[in-house]
């Protein structure tokens, strides 16, 4: 069994997709939306609130569990691999997050891979990621690229209003605007010139990749998340083929820490037919 955690609801465009990847797989999927949003929340509250999820997907029979989430990933997901889940008694158990993957697609370099290679340290490339605030205020995409293409430049522009515009279902009028911003932004940064690469950091994002795409240039190649964590999580399962063993009946679950009624109407924007939500407490 295969668990996903996020802080909302932006995580279930990357269960979507790994459904649809993996439709012999069970997975189980978990959103504390009784504490979203994370991001105006203290590092040390995001960690402490991303474990007590983790650790409720592995009581559930979950052995390996993914941040369906760039918030929770940015600040939580190295501090639970080194610092936590060595000495937690979760042997055989495991965490990743969406970052890696994302990372691994922008520079073509493996994840384990850290310094510059031939020939990725001679890549000039201009790479975009829009995110939300705090996604861009870790600075974790710009950091973990210039490991591996140093030289490759990386332009962050916030679109602060648009994940929240997706979830309430703001007309297309508006969410186009928003888009436009945020690639107005974007070129200011750049003096004009247009991105060999996007990154859309936020699982919100995908909903509008088509209005991304309307005002970037045609040849801006972008990467999105839910197709390249599929991609990611098929080679891994290839390399631990014992994460994918099914261990249930059931094929999906989905919990939420908040209201389930409300939150499966709501879901129902990234997920049209997604299944019924179930109230948990972690």
């Amino acid at each position: 069994m295969i668990g996903i955690f996020d802080s909302g609801l932006g995580g279930l465009t990357v269960l979507r997709a790994l459904v649809a990847r993996f439709p012999d797989s069970e997975f189980i999927y978990l959103g504390d939306h009784a504490n979203v949003p994370y991001g105006n929340r203290p590092s040390d509250e995001v960690v402490e609130l991303t474990r007590r999820s983790v650790e409720a997907l592995y009581q559930r029979g979950a052995k390996l569990v993914l941040l369906g989430c760039n918030t929770a990933t940015a600040v939580a997901a190295r501090r639970l691999q080194q610092n936590w889940l060595p000495h937690a008694g979760w042997a055989g158990h495991n965490v990743l997050g969406i970052v890696a993957p994302t990372v691994e697609a922008a520079t073509q370099t493996p994840w384990a891979v850290t310094t510059p290679q031939y020939p990725q340290k001679y890549i000039t490339d201009i790479l975009a990621v829009f995110g939300t605030t705090r996604t861009v205020t870790s600075g974790v995409y710009p950091e973990e690229i210039s490991k591996r293409c140093p030289r490759m430049r990386v332009f962050q522009q916030v679109a602060a209003n648009l994940a929240g515009a997706i979830e309430d279902e703001a007309p297309d009028v508006e969410l186009d605007a928003l888009v436009a911003e945020a690639v107005a932004g974007l070129r200011l940064q750049t003096g004009g010139q247009e991105p060999h690469r996007v990154i859309l950091g936020c699982t919100h994002f995908p909903l509008v990749e088509h209005l991304f795409a309307k005002h970037l240039a045609p040849s801006v190649r972008i990467l999105s998340q839910p197709d390249v964590v599929a991609d990611s999580l098929e080679h891994y399962l290839e390399r631990h083929p014992h994460f994918a063993d099914c261990e249930g009946a059931s094929k999906l679950q989905l919990l939420t820490t908040g209201d389930a009624e409300e939150i499966s109407a709501r879901a129902r924007v990234f997920w049209p037919d997604v299944p019924a939500f179930s109230h948990t407490s972690t």
